[in-house]
């Protein structure tokens, strides 16, 4: 990574939600500049108060909040942060969304129904946001949801380093399904050109998923395998895909995604089967201390990001920062 400039604190101005302090305290540090204080309260008819806690007439606002449960309220917090933000006069008003949880609602597939990907995209803007910044969407097309400037943003660096340290001989990339394929790819392309497999994925409900088969025949001579996505929540189609796996002679497994939200006891369900050794994932969700696990590792992206708001900021490229950049097609 190129060395870091400093930024005039007072150009800036760096305020989070309730989703992920931790993340947020972090990139401000990475950018030597302060995390604003945000009050954040609650009425008693249930409507949320905020306030920004300090002046952002004619400054660049960076607002940090991940969509995580309670989605809808941490959602109702970032839109107020960004009608505050914008009716104060702010120059500009940057939405940061390490995890923009509505990406999975992309597409019509089932009649009335919202697009909430779009929807929500389409609310950011309306609210005040002038750019948004992201990281690894759901799948690609909800990037062209967003009306201002977004820059979605690759996690795969991060795991790269991660594994470098790692013998990765004899070892395949699978990917849960053909719709995560690409960025598979992509991931055992950066990782030295390892070879790439997809499971033939059915999604039965948000909950029940079957995985009939795995596509490629990369399978044979290999002994381990890196499972990669984007999110996992219950992790249904982990548990599936690492099934077939060990049926196919796969001795060792890890897991390694973007979002870890780990719902219904999935880091536990997960830990509990032998094959799979560690569970990697990134800090764009809050992992609370009471969610612990031998086999969980949390990388940090909190440099990542701090390196796009400070080249965004200064007015240099980002383009190898983005999910798409890295030679990737």
């Amino acid at each position: 990574m190129t060395e870091l400039k400093i930024l005039n604190a007072d150009d800036i101005r760096v305020f989070s939600g309730n989703s992920n302090n931790a993340l947020a305290s972090e990139i401000a540090n990475c950018l030597g500049v302060p995390l604003s204080d945000t009050k954040i309260e609650r009425f008693t008819n249930d409507n949320l108060y905020v306030q920004l806690g300090q002046s952002v007439r004619s400054r660049n606002v960076f607002i940090i909040q991940s969509l995580t449960p309670p989605v809808s309220d941490h959602l109702m917090e970032l839109l107020m942060m960004l009608d505050i933000a914008r009716s104060a006069s702010a120059k500009q008003v940057h939405a940061i969304i390490p995890y923009y949880s509505f990406a999975r609602s992309d597409k019509k597939d089932e009649p009335r129904i919202s697009i909430t990907g779009r929807l929500v995209a389409d609310l950011l803007s309306t609210a005040g946001a002038t750019h948004v910044m992201t990281m690894m969407l759901h799948s690609p097309q909800v990037h062209g949801f967003f009306s201002v400037p977004t820059d979605p943003l690759t996690s795969r660096p991060v795991f790269q380093e991660f594994f470098a340290r790692q013998d990765l001989s004899d070892t395949i990339v699978v990917a849960p399904d053909i719709g995560a394929a690409k960025s598979a790819a992509r991931f055992a392309r950066d990782l030295g050109g390892l070879p790439v497999a997809a499971g033939n994925k059915e999604r039965i409900s948000d909950t029940q998923v079957v995985i009939s088969g795995i596509i490629g025949s990369q399978l044979h001579g290999c002994t381990r395998a890196l499972i990669y996505d984007d999110e996992i929540a219950t992790g249904g189609s982990m548990l599936e895909l690492a099934r077939l796996l060990v049926q196919e002679g796969i001795q060792q497994i890890q897991i390694v995604c973007t979002h870890g939200l780990f719902t219904n006891n999935a880091l536990e369900k997960l830990g509990a089967v032998p094959e799979i050794t560690g569970i990697i994932c990134t800090n764009t969700v809050y992992h609370p201390p009471t969610m612990q696990h031998p086999k969980l590792h949390v990388v940090s992206v909190g440099h990542v990001f701090a390196d796009a708001i400070r080249k965004n900021h200064l007015g240099e490229s980002i383009g190898e920062l983005f999910v798409y950049g890295h030679g990737a097609n």
